[in-house]
């Protein structure tokens, strides 16, 4: 048995559980809506997302459901659309 192995697994559950250690800086992501799957992007702390509400409102259900799951790990910037 690799005891070194060992160490390093229980490190990382205790890493895993402290979501404050980890920050995210750019990520793409397919979201599968009701209807489509949408993809989102963050780039250092901008939320795009293809999906038509989000190009008229600069946020959308896809891009505020990934800020609830990652809350602590991405900036906390409103998403901007270009």
């Amino acid at each position: 048995m690799d005891y070194g192995l060992i160490g390093k697994i229980e490190k990382a559950k205790r890493y895993a559980q402290e979501r404050n250690r980890f920050q995210f800086s750019n990520f793409t992501v397919a979201v599968k809506g009701d209807n489509n799957t949408h993809y989102v992007s963050y780039n250092e702390g901008t939320w795009k997302c293809d999906c038509e509400f989000f190009s008229l409102r600069g946020r959308c259900v896809h891009t505020m459901a990934l800020e609830n799951i990652l809350t602590t790990m991405v900036k906390a910037e409103p998403a901007i659309a270009e």
